[in-house]
């Protein structure tokens, strides 16, 4: 399967070498720009098969010289050259396949994440802070930029949610593993008796869209400006700073009321807007993903996770890969690299199987 994908691939490099070395097939700069790219991109994968085949034939003229050779001397040189022929073979062939996995072409951009608490009250609220903090952190050690977007604090200092972006390149390549339930087992705060409890609360992960994105067209929009407010009702500003975005096409509603601006809530909250929006066009277009963003988001019910953090035994468990880790501490402080490495080459063990 592999090969005949690779077949595909040489097929096309043909193509385009002809087209380029034909100026009769090039209309403008613009065609030559896009086909030497095009040409640029399977370059390599060309090159490692054209280096595939080699090693083969080099194999195959061994074994047909060791079908005939009877000194011994001789017939043990080639049967150690027919073992690394073999060996290197098949290191190319895993480099092959793991060059035909299609990009993401998501990977690259900023991302969104959302974390909202679910089951267990303020003790959730608190666990969106703890979430908050630990990817902040992970976001620093990447050199990453965070911007709150809005947030809902409560009194103790938790969040009932929030929203910020991640800047910097292949941000969302990394945050997307993170989308689902996340469940926190401990002694709360709130809690005299010393019993441990389960929360939860829900992460969504959305690449950020750009504006050629997504068109937000301003008859599709109604924005509504009021005073915002902070725990318990008390108010922060003396201003209509908050804004309300509502897409009157879907229905979908966004509010920003973290920054002092209008101007800037707005903006924050059309970023916000045009994020779902994007990954609503793009559910749509593909339901299997619909269907499996639904299946890690789930409905923050303590029995839906992909992840636990136990506080009494230190430890932390994705259930996704069965991968389970003694140092919760420091996973809250962003050493998260150990996990997210983990998933990305389970992704990949998948992705290559269909290509095998």
């Amino acid at each position: 399967m592999w090969r005949e994908k690779i077949g595909e691939i040489v097929k096309e490099y043909q193509d385009l070498t002809q087209k380029i070395a034909n100026p009769q097939s090039m209309k403008d700069m613009a065609t030559y720009r896009s086909l030497t790219q095009a040409l640029a991109e399977i370059e390599p994968v060309v090159g490692k098969y054209e280096e595939y085949e080699k090693k083969e034939r080099e194999l195959e003229e061994n074994r047909e010289l060791l079908r005939v050779e009877s000194d011994l001397e001789l017939r043990a040189l080639l049967e150690e050259e027919i073992e690394k022929l073999k060996t290197s073979l098949q290191e190319l062939e895993e480099e092959l396949k793991l060059m035909l996995i299609p990009r993401d072409p998501r990977d690259e951009k900023n991302t969104l994440v959302e974390i909202r608490a679910g089951t267990g009250g303020e003790e959730a609220a608190l666990f969106v802070a703890d979430l908050f903090r630990m990817y902040s952190h992970y976001a620093e050690r990447n050199g990453w930029k965070v911007e709150v977007m809005s947030s809902n604090p409560t009194e103790l200092g938790g969040f009932k949610e929030i929203i910020f972006a991640v800047e910097g390149k292949g941000a969302y390549s990394k945050f997307k593993f993170e989308s689902g339930v996340h469940r926190v087992q401990r002694v709360p705060v709130t809690e005299a008796g010393g019993r441990i409890h389960t929360s939860t609360a829900t992460v969504a992960v959305l690449p950020e869209a750009d504006e050629v994105d997504v068109e937000i067209r301003p008859e599709d929009i109604r924005v509504d400006v009021y005073r915002s407010s902070g725990p318990g009702g008390q108010s922060v500003n003396t201003t209509d700073s908050a804004v309300r975005v509502t897409h009157i096409p879907t229905g979908m509603v966004v509010t920003c009321q973290d920054e002092k601006s209008q101007h800037k809530n707005k903006a924050k909250a059309l970023r916000i807007l045009r994020s779902r929006l994007l990954e609503m066009e793009r559910e749509s277009q593909k339901e299997e993903i619909d269907q499996e963003r639904r299946v890690q988001i789930g409905s923050g019910e303590r029995s839906e996770r992909i992840r636990t953090y136990n506080f009494p035994q230190n430890r932390v468990t994705d259930h996704r890969i069965n991968l389970t880790l003694y140092h919760l501490e420091s996973v809250l402080e962003g050493e998260l690299d150990e996990i997210i490495e983990a998933l990305a080459a389970e992704e990949k063990m998948r992705t290559l199987e269909k290509v095998s």
